[in-house]
């Protein structure tokens, strides 16, 4: 069964040609010799994205991948000009980047709202009344109109999330996600139980709310393309704070913790840059002492905390905790 959730598409794309002008000259009765009076051809059709805050992945782009938009109408007498071309416009989440074949950046949506031309339509021709003169009173030639741009487009979804869940697998990471959101994440006792990001959103003090992105587990090796690969690592990019996880039956927490870090920095050293805060998670199994040793093995520049998300424990500090590093 594949999942609805699809965050990487190619798409083929061709804008359309522009029309041709017109080399009409003008003719009417008792009008002798009226002139040129062709008018432009119309632009060709764009192909636009647009972010609609109503979609959160790309899978109908899986059903349709070619995109033809309609050429611009040619000019006509009178200096009429020619119809544009209809234009594509095309839904798509927020968070998506377009990139052309060679992997350039067009452009990326970010707002609900914002619209992005991916495919640019060709330029009407101008018509013989642009190319009249003194001493070309009569010209009888008019310009095609341009060709529009075909091309495909790579669209590639990057999560917008306040919070991104940063662990191994079975770390607890949907099993949080569902104990402070609304969200249903598959919880098992296997490895790799989530296969595709899942948004929460939780509820904070005085009617309050961010939203917490799931991102599929993490192992050793994962910036190299192991496991999950690095399939979605790119949409730990757009979380603001990172919420490192790490279970109280770990063998080794400080490893942990620098092997997670680790992963990221091979991806994108920039991700050093983001908040983090680590959480101790499935804590109900554990007393004050072995708290006391837990943090004994982890770093001192990031704050942690304990948490269980069966019992509950830990769950308001931590959520206070997100909300300050959000709005620091």
């Amino acid at each position: 069964m594949q999942s609805n959730f699809v965050d990487y598409v190619k798409i083929n794309c061709r804008a359309g040609h522009g029309g041709a002008g017109s080399a009409s000259l003008h003719r009417e009765k008792y009008i002798d010799k009226g002139g040129p009076d062709g008018g432009d051809g119309g632009r060709g059709g764009n192909i636009t994205i647009v972010g609609n805050s109503n979609f959160w992945t790309l899978l109908e782009f899986r059903f349709k991948r070619h995109f033809r938009a309609k050429n611009g109408g040619r000019g006509g007498k009178s200096r009429s000009t020619g119809a544009d071309g209809e234009d594509i416009i095309l839904d798509v989440p927020i968070g998506v980047i377009a990139r052309d074949e060679e992997g350039n950046i067009i452009g990326e949506i970010t707002e609900d709202g914002q619209a992005l031309i991916i495919a640019k339509g060709g330029k009407g021709g101008l018509g013989n009344w642009n190319f009249r003169s003194a001493t070309r009173q009569t010209p009888r030639y008019a310009q095609p109109g341009l060709d529009g741009d075909e091309l495909q487009v790579t669209l590639e979804l990057k999560i917008l999330a306040d919070v991104g869940l940063v662990g191994f697998p079975n770390a607890g990471k949907s099993t949080l996600l569902s104990a402070v959101s609304a969200a249903k994440p598959k919880i098992a006792d296997y490895a790799f139980t989530t296969l595709t990001p899942n948004l929460g959103i939780v509820e904070y003090r005085n009617h309050k709310s961010f939203v917490m992105a799931d991102i599929p587990g993490i192992i050793e090796g994962a910036a190299e393309g192991k496991g999950l690969g690095h399939r979605f690592l790119r949409h730990i990019e757009r979380n603001s704070t990172l919420l490192f996880l790490i279970p109280a039956d770990a063998e080794d927490y400080g490893k942990e913790y620098d092997i997670l870090l680790n992963e990221l920095t091979k991806f994108n050293p920039e991700l050093l840059d983001k908040d983090r805060v680590l959480a101790i998670s499935k804590s109900d199994m554990l007393d004050d002492e072995l708290k006391a040793e837990i943090l004994a093995q982890l770093p001192t520049d990031i704050i942690t905390t304990f948490i269980s998300s069966i019992t509950g424990e830990g769950i308001t500090e931590l959520k206070d905790i997100l909300w300050d590093k959000l709005h620091e």
